[in-house]
């Protein structure tokens, strides 16, 4: 084991090599046929879901975004375990809806909705989360033409932001959400517009690690809706207070006191029926439900020593996981959790590099870390990898085949 490795691997370990959903990593690839693949644990799925459900108040609505990983096999299961999904694009839309996931569970945010998304959107049913005047009077008209009477929320950028979070998204000047202060206008227009009006989302950041500041931005967000719902043109229905539970990925890093956040927001939701009493609370999460419950696996195709340093060149890299690579040259880049998939319980190691087979030094998966020795043809894994994998990597780039996806 090496300080790149979790703690306590999710993934049982049995004759040295990793299982996913209880097949060794050999026989799974075997069964794909090709390296690189990823792979998504269905039982490590549930788990997650179930974790959060005997944690959570029985009153908060969970709700799956679909951005942390589309895969069709893998919405279809989460469907069957959250109580809503909210997407970002129309081909998300289109993969929610063949789960058979009724459209009044479904939310779509973004703040670059193209009108005949919106378009889509109304037709369909769903919640649309507004985030400029141009996306509303899109969905009126949208909704004059078809005859519809569209349900929207909005979605609020908060006057403060979740502190410590990987990726701040609320708070100062951003290109997602209305801003607190100009929400009241919206609000009206909503009403003269003859819209319904459903609730609001205040999503304000993302990856957080600190229980107390997911606290503080839940109760600030209650404050900002009780302040909002004064201008409201009915009594609001839904409160989407986003979710930001961040998953560790790095040395160093702890995970997430749940168990406090489940009791803050027993008071959240005591506090929500006394002031809002038609209103349902909501947590909208994405890489918390799925990270952990996912690898990435490449193929050692080759090994080489270059003055002295061991590299080990894989069949996949960062064209297949952008952000295990460092996200294109970020100024401090850290390692993902690698093992050796095949070698996991091997005692011996060495310091050794994993890299891609593209033409440039930022296809790196695996920088000066602490293997077992590894040969060619052996598994390269990277854990914590459900999430912003695939789908948010530059799969085009220099023309290699897309890796499969399995849910085993």
């Amino acid at each position: 084991m090496t300080d790149t490795m979790p703690r306590k691997l999710p993934f049982p370990v049995v004759d040295n090599c990793l299982q996913v959903g209880g097949v060794p990593l050999t026989r799974l690839a075997q069964r794909v046929g090709r390296t690189p693949f990823y792979a998504y644990d269905r039982g490590l799925l549930t788990a997650r879901a179930k974790t959060l459900r005997a944690t959570l108040p029985r009153q908060v609505r969970l709700h799956y975004s679909v951005k942390a990983n589309p895969m069709p096999a893998l919405v279809q299961h989460m469907a069957g375990l959250v109580d809503g999904c909210d997407v970002s694009s129309a081909g998300e839309l289109k993969v929610v809806l063949d789960t058979g996931m009724a459209p009044e569970h479904i939310s779509f945010s973004g703040p670059g909705k193209r009108e005949d998304e919106l378009a889509r959107a109304v037709a369909a049913g769903v919640l649309i989360n507004i985030e400029s005047m141009r996306e509303l009077q899109c969905v009126a008209r949208s909704g004059d033409r078809l005859g519809i009477r569209p349900r929207v929320a909005v979605r609020v950028n908060p006057d403060f932001e979740l502190k410590s979070s990987g990726m701040r998204m609320g708070g100062g000047a951003k290109q997602f959400g209305i801003d607190a202060e100009l929400a009241p206008q919206v609000l009206r227009q909503i009403a003269a517009l003859g819209l319904d009006f459903v609730g609001l989302h205040v999503f304000s950041g993302s990856q957080c690690l600190k229980a107390e500041a997911i606290i503080e931005a839940q109760a600030r967000t209650l404050e900002l809706a009780v302040r909002l719902a004064q201008h409201a043109p009915q009594d609001m229905r839904l409160l989407n207070m986003g979710g930001g539970f961040g998953v560790p990925y790095f040395s160093g890093e702890n995970e997430l006191d749940i168990r406090s956040i489940g009791d803050h927001l027993a008071q959240v939701v005591s506090r929500l029926e006394a002031q809002l009493p038609q209103a349902q609370l909501a947590i909208e999460l994405g890489r918390y439900l799925v990270s952990e419950a996912g690898i990435y696996v490449t193929r050692i195709i080759d090994r080489k020593v270059s003055r002295g340093h061991a590299f080990l060149v894989a069949d996949g890299g960062m064209h297949h996981h952008l952000a295990a690579s460092g996200n294109l040259g970020q100024v401090i880049r850290k390692n993902y959790p690698v093992l050796i998939g095949n070698r996991v319980a091997a005692h011996n190691s060495e310091n050794t590099s994993v890299v891609g087979p593209l033409c440039t030094p930022l296809d790196l998966i695996a920088d000066k870390i602490d293997l077992p020795p590894a040969k060619i043809g052996d598994l390269v894994v990277v854990l914590q990898s459900g999430a912003y994998g695939l789908t948010a990597s530059p799969t085009a780039f220099l023309g290699h085949p897309v890796p499969e996806e399995v849910l085993v």
